[in-house]
């Protein structure tokens, strides 16, 4: 949705699902960098943007997308109809700038497909119970058309994205990236959550929980390629018993620096000091990912978790005001220079020494190891953030991603 030009590519491909027979349901987020531009001109008129408001500014993205996009179809003989969230009527919660989606009344999308229409739906926009405008977080639009494809019993949910399909890592960062024909679920689920920007994380967790097939293409190629090729190419996210799913012992490296840690020294080692941290961080809504409190000294330890790193002056904020004045740290520091580099796979379940080869391959690069998080098919570490990519590479290369068949 770049361009003009690139939304009548998007009306030709839809055009030709739809003459092949199917119904289709399309979900479409705003013209590249107009959200981007929408909440720079918050950010001039409120340093710190009200984030009802900034909800009501960063939706309209959306709907000048369905518009033209509607229009395009029509141009070549297609009827179509768009909606916005509250037309649809997407219902969330209240948390504004990241909602999350309540329920959907599917009712007037059926109507208007039984009437033999396309139908374009606003994504990363709902409403919530008092009226209001809201938003889904970045990369909404990816859990708008998941959650629509779930209330609609779709047959499959295809997201078209600037790249071909899952990588075993960001070609960007290491160009022996490959492209897997299928993950499962879960494994998605963990490279969305650990900071690959494929797919937003919510609709993975949607597609998931509802059983839905989804297929991550591009929408960069010809919009006339066959159905039947496109609806094989990409790569599918599909469920871990598929007899076709490779068995990997790692299938992918994700990594991101998005995130800070925070630490408090020299709080007291005493049960419940975990819940007294970070139950004030939980109401206000701040997500942590990795947390280490090390063995006490002298009745006191230190404590660090990590948080987004645009949420960090809001979580020192609620430390200073909530938890300072019922643990009594000696300090509360930051380091914003942190970089995290996980591997997934399914294969982790039956295989050990998957931790020990990534100490082994970063150690021989001269990386040292901050933070260290496991789980049945991840293993995450937090570095330096000046050695990310070097990590990145080192650890594609330990685990022999870049052959055509991975390691296993």
């Amino acid at each position: 949705m770049g361009s003009v030009e690139r939304i009548k590519n998007v009306a030709r491909r839809v055009a030709k699902w739809h003459r092949a027979g199917y119904q289709m349901v399309v979900v479409v987020s705003a013209m590249s960098g107009e959200t981007n531009r929408l909440i720079a001109l918050a950010k001039e008129i409120m340093p710190n943007p009200d984030p009802r408001e900034l909800d009501v500014i960063a939706s309209t993205g959306e709907q000048v997308s369905i518009g033209l996009l509607a229009m395009a179809l029509k141009s070549i003989g297609v009827d179509a109809v768009s909606f916005n969230g509250s037309q649809v009527a997407v219902h969330t919660d209240s948390a504004f700038t990241k909602a999350r989606i309540e329920s959907i009344d599917s009712e007037p999308v059926k109507r208007e497909l039984d009437a033999g229409k396309v139908v374009i739906v606003a994504g990363f926009q709902g409403r919530d119970s008092a009226g209001n405008v809201t938003t889904l977080g970045r990369g909404g639009s990816d859990t708008s058309g998941v959650a629509l494809a779930v209330a609609l019993q779709a047959q499959e949910c295809l997201i078209f994205t600037d790249v071909d399909g899952v990588y075993t890592t960001d070609p960007r960062i290491e160009p022996k990236a490959r492209k897997l024909d299928v993950i499962s679920f879960e494994e998605m689920l963990e490279l969305a959550s650990l900071g690959s920007k494929v797919l937003q994380i919510r609709s993975v967790e949607f597609a998931g929980k509802y059983h839905v097939p989804v297929r991550v293409l591009s929408s960069l190629t010809d919009p006339n390629i066959p159905v039947d090729v496109e609806a094989s190419s990409g790569t599918l996210i599909s469920f871990e018993d598929d007899p076709k799913m490779e068995k990997a012992l790692v299938s992918g490296i994700a990594c991101t620096r998005d995130e800070a840690k925070i630490t408090l020294s020299r709080v007291p080692d005493t049960p419940g000091v975990a819940y007294k941290i970070l139950g004030p961080v939980a109401q206000h809504n701040i997500d942590v990912d990795m947390i280490v409190q090390n063995d006490g000294l002298d009745g006191t330890t230190d404590f660090s978790f990590t948080v987004p790193r645009g949420d960090v002056d809001k979580c020192l904020k609620v430390l200073n005001e909530e938890v300072v004045p019922v643990c009594h740290p000696e300090g509360i520091h930051t380091n914003a220079d942190i970089a995290k580099v996980s591997v997934v796979g399914i294969g982790m379940r039956t295989h050990a020494g998957v931790a020990c080869r990534m100490f082994e391959s970063l150690a021989a690069e001269g990386i040292n190891i901050e933070m260290i998080s496991t789980s049945e098919i991840k293993v995450s570490l937090v570095i330096q953030d000046k050695y990310m990519e070097l990590a990145v590479r080192a650890l594609h290369k330990a685990f022999n991603l870049e052959e055509d068949k991975v390691k296993r």
